[in-house]
């Protein structure tokens, strides 16, 4: 079983460690005006070590948020949603948008590929009507509450554990492991 590395080792050899680790998951954030939420998701996506965070958008985000994982992820910044469109198609990855209003199916019955793109937008104003429609789909978490939505830190993170569990649940004893190879 791989082990994570230290953080009393140099970034150079933590960074290199994890990569061995990561997922083929990417997740996109829209920065529209969520700056600490960015912060907070990139701290969320180090935990289930995604491939890559793409920031889409020009905003900074609130690094402190972060608590220092952005040191250790592989950030790509795209200007714009027709940049993560086309990055994405570049790569034949599916984009998968997260988007309560204009849901196409939910998270339990939503087909997750296991290379695959998820789009978060922001808690303002969603994903938009454009990137919507080039989306591969779109897909609601299921509430329960009164709430009409999550905030998109928890959806998100909701959204990356049920891709973990699909993926990397060791078969023997049915508990997640996040060193398991996919078998």
């Amino acid at each position: 079983m791989a082990k994570v590395p230290g953080f009393e080792l140099p970034l150079d050899e933590v960074r290199a460690s994890l990569e061995t680790l990561r997922r083929p998951l990417r997740i996109a954030i829209l920065r529209f005006r969520n700056p600490f939420n960015v912060g907070a998701i990139i701290r969320v996506a180090h935990s289930f070590l995604v491939k890559e965070i793409l920031l889409v958008g020009d905003e900074p985000y609130y690094e402190r948020a972060a608590m220092g994982m952005q040191r250790y992820e592989n950030l790509v910044k795209l200007p714009g949603e027709q940049a993560l469109v086309a990055w994405a198609h570049e790569r034949k990855l599916p984009l998968i948008a997260f988007e309560r209003e204009h849901a196409r199916v939910d998270l339990w019955r939503a087909e997750l590929p296991e290379s695959c793109v998820m789009v978060f937008g922001s808690e303002t104003s969603g994903v938009s009507e454009e990137l919507l429609a080039e989306v591969d789909d779109i897909v609601a978490i299921p509430m329960y509450g009164i709430n009409h939505s999550f905030p998109v830190t928890v959806a998100a993170g909701i959204a990356m554990a049920e891709w973990t569990r699909r993926y990397y649940v060791t078969a023997a004893t049915g508990t997640l492991d996040p060193h398991a190879e996919k078998t």
